[in-house]
C-alpha cells in the first residue's frame, strides 16, 4: 500500500486562535513551573513510546498533547507492514528525544478508537496536537519522508501552540516524571460551605468555595463536579427559558443561542438533548464557533460526570465529528 499524502498543509486550521493561545499559555506556564522547581519535569526514555487503550485515550493522548505532539501508530499483530513500520517510528521517537511522543494503539483490542479515527486500513499514523487530530499517512513510507513529516509536525506544534517537547533524562527512574503528590485536604469544611452556599442560592459563593479547594487540590473530583454544577446554575439563573428556546429554534446557526439552549436542556434534565445539540453544533461549525461549542460540551460532561454512559456516548459522537 502506497503512503497517502503526508503534507502538513491545513494543519494551521486545526484549532481556533483562542485555543492556540490557551494551549501556548499552558505550555509556557508548565515550563515556567518546571524551571522554578529546578527542572523537575524530566521524563525517562521509556515515556517516549507508550501503549494506549480506549480507557487511557483522554489521559495519555488528549491531555498529553497539550505538552507535546503525540504521534499515533495504529497497528495489529497480524499486520506485516505494521511490523516494518512500528520499529522505525519507535526508533525515531527515541532519536527525537522528547520532541514528540509515540502512542501505539492495537486496533484489534480498541475497535472504538479505530472507528472514531475513521481508520480504513493499517498501518495508519495520526497525530494529535493540543487536542486536535490530523492524519499523517497510511501504509509504509520511506524513513526520509517520515522524518520530513515529523519535522513539520514539530514545527507546527511549536509555532502554533508553543509545544517545545519534553525533557528526557536517561537516568530518570520510572515514575519520576510526576512530582511527588502533595498531601491533600481535609476539605470537608470547604466542601460543606460550598453545598450550603448552593442551598442558599449563593452561586457566587459556591463557585468560590469550590475554586478554593481546586486551587490546593486540582484533582478533587467532588470539587470539580460541584464547580461545574454551580457555574451552570449561575449561567441559567437569569435566562428567560421561552426566549432562549425560541432564539435557538429561529437561529440554528447561532452558536451562542445553541449553547444557551443546551445549558437549559441540561438543567431541565434533558441530558441527551443537551449533548446532541452541541455535538451537532460542532459538526456544522468551524474555527472559534466550533471551539466554543466543543468547550461548552466538555464543561457539561463535567456536570454529569465521566462515568455516566451518556457522557461516554457523547464523547464518542464528538470524536466522530472532530476526527
Amino acid at each position: 500500500m502506497q503512503p497517502r499524502n503526508m503534507s502538513m498543509s491545513g494543519v494551521v486550521d486545526l484549532a481556533a486562535v483562542k485555543a492556540a493561545g490557551e494551549a501556548k499559555a499552558k505550555a509556557e506556564q508548565a515550563r515556567a513551573d518546571a524551571a522554578r522547581q529546578g527542572g523537575g519535569g524530566a521524563v525517562p526514555p521509556s515515556s517516549l513510546v507508550i501503549d494506549v487503550d480506549e480507557a487511557g485515550f483522554e489521559r495519555d493522548i488528549l491531555q498529553r498533547s497539550a505538552e507535546v505532539p503525540v504521534v499515533i501508530d495504529f497497528w495489529a499483530e497480524w499486520c506485516e507492514p505494521c511490523k516494518q513500520l512500528s520499529p522505525v517510528l519507535e526508533r525515531l521517537a527515541h532519536e527525537y528525544n522528547g520532541r514528540f511522543v509515540l502512542a501505539k494503539i492495537d486496533v484489534e483490542a480498541n475497535q472504538m478508537l479505530m472507528q472514531q479515527f475513521g481508520i480504513q486500513g493499517i498501518p495508519a499514523v495520526f497525530a494529535v496536537v493540543a487536542g486536535q487530530a490530523l492524519p499523517l499517512f497510511q501504509g509504509l513510507a520511506p524513513e526520509q519522508q517520515i522524518r520530513q513529516t515529523l519535522d513539520q509536525l514539530i514545527q507546527v506544534g511549536e509555532e502554533r501552540f508553543g509545544l517545545t517537547g519534553l525533557t528526557v533524562d536517561a537516568d530518570a527512574e520510572e515514575g519520576a516524571a510526576a512530582p511527588a503528590p502533595v498531601p491533600a485536604g481535609p476539605y470537608d469544611a470547604l466542601l460543606e460551605a460550598a453545598v450550603q452556599a448552593l442551598d442558599a442560592g449563593d452561586l457566587g459563593g459556591a463557585v468560590q468555595a469550590y475554586k478554593n479547594v481546586l486551587a490546593d487540590d486540582p484533582g478533587n473530583m467532588e470539587a470539580k463536579l460541584g464547580l461545574a454544577q454551580a457555574e451552570l446554575l449561575a449561567r441559567v439563573q437569569d435566562m428567560d427559558p421561552s426566549a432562549v428556546r425560541k432564539e435557538a429554534a429561529d437561529k440554528p446557526d447561532d452558536v451562542q443561542a445553541q449553547i444557551a439552549a443546551a445549558d437549559l436542556d441540561l438543567v431541565g434534565g434533558h441530558v441527551e438533548d443537551a449533548f446532541g445539540r452541541l455535538v451537532d453544533t460542532v459538526r456544522r461549525t468551524a474555527g472559534e464557533d466550533r471551539d466554543a461549542a466543543r468547550l461548552r460540551l466538555l464543561e457539561l460532561f463535567e456536570v454529569i460526570g465521566p462515568d455516566d454512559p451518556r457522557v461516554t456516548a457523547a464523547r464518542t459522537a464528538l470524536a466522530r465529528v472532530l476526527f
